[in-house]
């Protein structure tokens, strides 16, 4: 194991990929920058050229509709959004056409094509460049939807993708592509389906999903200092979803929190806490709880944007009410996404 930041763990797994087959290629806007979209396309750009990593204009639906040609004769397309946002012109073609396509023409693999988005708030990126859509694209039936929080997770994860046949959604939120964490040299494919418990506990189960991951595994810490021991589990794909790993952990707890990135309405947090209700009443102690943004669009302003988005606090004061404890002080955390600089 080495310690690799997230970015460097996403760059290495594509370089990687591509080494080992020709028929991968990159393509999206900015991915030959210098800056190679946070670093992630700038190896695989510097070791194979414009031939196989090239820039493309404002074109996402067209692109993504070459992209699953390409797809269907043996190419392996790897398409990187900027921001998630920018896929909402290419949903027809996803959702039409490459989720469909193997219940469409009886083929035995459907159409491997992987679209990376990038998701999270900036400073100050406003309602139409800073919403987190994996709710939107786990709707849909064959496709596979990720998001993954760790450095390890995100090289696995993107392994699988771009070994597998079946058309992938990547979300990664930009807070994270300074996070540091151990990563197997080898290009190993972590399966879609398949979460992970970050820590133990058996006093209530708290799922976050995407940058939720990393802030539950810190609203942990502070839980932890006041007698509360909370288990962290990240789900890693929201489709397929391990349903398993979270029922098990509510069968210990009897206490379920959820968090995530986008809104609570129709949302992922809203499919988990159906998961408990229809396979898992039994075990609860409480109602579930939801932290998830407030249902309105995003602010522009950066106080109200840092008001607009769950903390470890957050889930600290959701985790206190669903225990129906109280706790007279907790320490404060300093915001993650402070360090973030851009360029998106």
């Amino acid at each position: 194991m080495r310690r690799l930041k997230y970015w460097q763990a996403i760059s290495e797994a594509t370089v990687q990929c591509m080494e080992g087959d020709p028929n991968i290629l990159i393509a999206g806007i900015g991915v030959d920058d210098h800056k190679g979209m946070f670093g992630t396309t700038r190896g695989a750009f510097q070791r194979f050229g414009r031939s196989r990593v090239f820039d493309i204009p404002n074109c996402e639906n067209a692109m993504a509709g070459i992209a699953i040609g390409a797809a269907a004769v043996g190419k392996r397309p790897l398409v990187v959004h900027p921001r998630n946002d920018f896929m909402f012109l290419a949903m027809d073609q996803i959702f039409n056409l490459a989720a469909k396509w193997k219940y469409m023409y009886g083929t035995q693999a459907g159409v491997p094509v992987v679209f990376r988005g990038i998701v999270g708030r900036g400073w100050g990126q406003g309602a139409t460049h800073s919403q987190s859509l994996q709710a939107t694209f786990a709707h849909f039936p064959g496709l596979h939807v990720a998001a993954p929080a760790s450095p390890a997770d995100a090289k696995g994860l993107l392994v699988s993708a771009l070994q597998g046949s079946t058309p992938v959604v990547l979300l990664e939120n930009r807070a994270l592509y300074e996070l540091e964490g151990d990563v197997a040299e080898a290009p190993t494919p972590i399966p879609f389906g398949q979460g992970r418990i970050i820590r133990e506990g058996n006093d209530i189960t708290i799922v976050g999903a995407s940058l939720m991951a990393y802030e539950a595994d810190r609203a942990a810490d502070i839980l932890g200092e006041k007698g509360i021991r909370a288990e962290v589990i990240d789900p890693r794909s929201m489709r397929p979803l391990d349903e398993r790993i979270i029922l098990d952990s509510l069968r210990k707890t009897g206490h379920l929190v959820v968090a995530d990135t986008s809104w609570a309405a129709y949302g992922f947090a809203a499919e988990v806490a159906a998961v408990a209700a229809e396979k898992g009443f039994a075990f609860l102690k409480a109602p579930v709880r939801r932290i998830t943004l407030p249902d309105c669009p995003a602010p522009v302003s950066e106080p109200l944007e840092k008001a607009f988005h769950p903390s470890p606090m957050t889930i600290v004061q959701a985790c206190l009410e669903v225990l129906q404890s109280e706790v007279s002080s907790v320490r404060g955390l300093r915001d993650v996404q402070e360090r973030f600089t851009g360029p998106y």
